[in-house]
């Protein structure tokens, strides 16, 4: 499918001047455009970068993104990564040009990121009953008729909101009936005679039109295949019942949209979906998972499906946060200059990996090392006796999990195996 066109707001990143907003880079570039600096080509180890300071692997990252494009064009899915894990529109381009349908967002600031940086195709996984908000997405769609902004409804006092806010609009915004995942879950309507009302509030504005149905199966409680399964089953189901009662007649819905799929049971997405009976007109299996693209170190690591289906390939951890040893006051305890202002934590700590000596006599594995607890700017180690690490050396650590490492740093290094760092993500939080 082709690619969105191109955004001059995303070639222009490059001419941002690198200065005291973004930590963890070397102090002399100062002044230079991030463009310039990437040239240089810089080592992430002596190239002059301070700690801590987060990188992402090129490879790793370029490994992860070709995975999910084979994955999803295998079982027949589309695609639309959920943005708010990486708020990079760099990774939004690259995720499109690996075949993305679109992006999935949270929020309407979200969404106004996206567009900033031209991605047209918009799957908003809320409800959104903010009024400036919608005349402002109202007014995208009218500006240029290849954006397409798809929307949760899951009430029908939120649909006659979203009607009152979006009168007048020359076009219609395009909405999903939201199922939530059971009743101690999230948002959505709990049942399915819910469902059917709120479809006809849908049918009955001129500003709203229903194109699908769509949840998040990792909200299911006490999860396991049988119970996501069983779940996603009346999410198909749902569908079928609003098709064949006539709810998506209207002339202008060339598709049908399903849509569910967190990084924890794709796999369980896929089948389900690949079961869908045939409808009045084609069906968008829109799949939505968004952690995959750095992965993790921590909880996404131990949740991947490709735990269940090894056969389908492995996502591959692509962050790394570094940081410098800067108290070392006994012999099973040391201290490191990175904090919760700087790693993820909400999941898990994060885990020492590897020791790069001051010295640069090599990097070794982090053995005997351990992350015990975080202060906003220290992570405590505990260490075996005769472990290390020594006052100045860095040690890598793994992160859980990638939303909430992503939004502390607003600009990351991409840095190969051997350190050379070849580009730079800017984030928008």
């Amino acid at each position: 499918m082709a690619a969105d066109g191109p955004s001059d707001a995303l070639a222009r990143l490059a001419d941002e001047r690198v200065d005291h907003r973004f930590k963890g880079l070397p102090p002399d570039a100062d002044g230079l455009t991030v463009g310039e600096l990437a040239a240089q080509r810089r080592n992430l180890f002596t190239g002059g970068f301070t700690t801590p300071v987060l990188a992402l692997s090129a490879e790793r990252l370029e490994h992860n993104l070709r995975l999910m494009e084979t994955y999803t064009e295998r079982h027949g899915l589309a695609f639309a990564p959920h943005g708010k894990t990486s708020m990079a529109p760099q990774l939004f381009r690259r995720q499109i040009d690996r075949g993305a349908w679109g992006i999935t967002l949270a929020v309407p600031h979200q969404v106004r990121v996206a567009r900033a940086f031209g991605i047209r195709r918009i799957f908003l996984a809320n409800e959104v009953v903010d009024g400036p908000a919608l005349r402002w997405m109202s007014a995208e769609l009218d500006a240029d008729p290849e954006v397409r902004i798809v929307c949760y409804v899951d009430s029908v006092r939120g649909v006659e909101q979203m009607d009152a806010a979006l009168a007048g609009a020359a076009r219609p915004l395009d909405v999903v009936v939201e199922l939530a995942a059971g009743d101690e879950a999230r948002t959505g309507v709990r049942t399915e005679k819910e469902a059917m009302e709120v479809a006809d509030a849908v049918a009955r504005t001129r500003t709203l039109r229903l194109v699908g149905v769509a949840g998040y199966e990792g909200e299911v409680p006490q999860a396991t295949p049988e119970r996501v399964r069983a779940w996603l089953r009346r999410l198909v189901a749902l569908a079928a019942a609003l098709d064949g009662s006539g709810r998506f007649a209207g002339a202008e819905v060339g598709e049908i949209i399903v849509s569910a799929g967190g990084s924890a049971w794709f796999d369980t997405v896929a089948e389900v979906f690949a079961e869908l009976p045939e409808l009045s007109r084609p069906v968008l299996k829109l799949l939505r998972s968004g952690a995959y693209v750095s992965h993790d170190d921590g909880h996404y690591r131990r949740l991947t499906p490709f735990n269940r289906i090894p056969e389908e390939g492995a996502l591959e951890p692509a962050f790394r946060l570094w940081a410098q040893v800067v108290s070392r006051p006994s012999a099973t305890q040391a201290f490191v200059n990175a904090g919760k202002r700087d790693a993820a934590h909400d999941l898990d700590l994060p885990t020492a990996q590897v020791v790069r000596p001051l010295d640069g006599t090599g990097e070794r594995p982090a053995t005997g090392v351990a992350v015990t607890a975080l202060s906003d700017q220290h992570a405590w180690l505990r260490t075996e006796p005769g472990a290390g690490p020594e006052v100045g050396d860095w040690v890598g650590l793994g992160l859980s999990h990638p939303c909430t490492s992503f939004d502390k740093w607003p600009l990351i290094p991409v840095a190969e195996a051997d350190g050379t760092v070849v580009d730079y993500v800017r984030t928008f939080f």
